[in-house]
């Protein structure tokens, strides 16, 4: 079952973009949500005339905490019922945790947790009374793996693992899916915006990292069928699925020494 209205945080750039681009050609309504008025109007614009579609942009800054209640508000008083949430905005800090900026620190929670957290519950609570809806919640492989130097951030997207496993099975009987989406490294911007340089991932060849597109395409797909955790791309999943057969006491060590030299 399709359905019919699509929400979308992050939706300016990166696999929120891409995901837009996926939900429009599957005959989706679209409600963007991003910080950028420009790129969301531009975004819309391209969306209507392509694939004529209904779109909607909801300028909002998820790192204010009024910002999720802002979002259900101005869509119940359009009464605008979403069928398809897709909560993708995220943010990252990388980088020593003693020098990471306090200030940023909160904003990566507030945004990656936070927000996630109350769109969930308003959005879910308004499916659930209708026994229909799909939520989809944008993790990562790290949501596996304690991350040094991306400590904040990693511990996010566990909190979204867990949560989101924990509430889908609340509604197993309800008609309401949640998928937990986790990409790995993705050819996106938002690695320079949490600190990391893609010029050095670079270096081991990019045949490993999967575009916005393969991502949003596979997530897509995932949600659609109910799946409660989708592990994108074979070699994520791959990788993923080998760090159980690694101590605990190495795997971390590993990953920290791979995320210093990441910047």
């Amino acid at each position: 079952m399709i359905q019919n209205r699509a929400l979308i945080t992050g939706a300016s750039s990166g696999i929120g973009l891409a995901l837009a681009k996926v939900c429009a050609q599957k005959g989706h309504d679209l409600v963007l949500v991003a910080r950028s008025v420009d790129k969301l109007e531009a975004l819309a614009q391209e969306l209507r005339l392509r694939y004529a579609v209904a779109v909607e942009v909801l300028p909002q800054d998820l790192a204010q905490p009024q910002a999720a209640q802002k979002v259900f508000d101005q869509l119940w008083d359009k009464n605008m019922p979403i069928d398809l949430l897709i909560n993708n905005a995220g943010l990252g800090s990388h980088g020593k945790f003693l020098d990471n900026d306090p200030v940023r620190l909160q904003e990566v929670m507030q945004v990656n947790m936070m927000a996630l957290t109350e769109l969930t519950q308003l959005f879910g609570r308004e499916m659930v009374a209708r026994r229909q809806g799909r939520i989809m919640q944008i993790a990562s492989v790290a949501s596996f793996m304690p991350s040094p130097y991306l400590a904040v951030y990693a511990a996010t997207k566990a909190y979204v693992l867990s949560f989101s496993e924990a509430v889908a099975e609340e509604w197993r009987n309800t008609g309401v899916s949640i998928t937990t989406v986790c990409p790995g490294v993705t050819q996106t911007n938002f690695m320079e915006g949490a600190g990391l340089a893609e010029e050095n991932l670079q270096k081991f060849g990019t045949f490993w990292m999967q575009t916005a597109s393969e991502v949003a395409q596979s997530a897509y797909t995932a949600t659609q069928a109910g799946k409660r955790v989708h592990i994108t791309g074979l070699l994520n999943t791959l990788s993923v699925n080998s760090m159980s057969l690694v101590p605990r006491a190495v795997r971390v060590p590993a990953t920290g020494f791979l995320l210093l030299f990441w910047k």
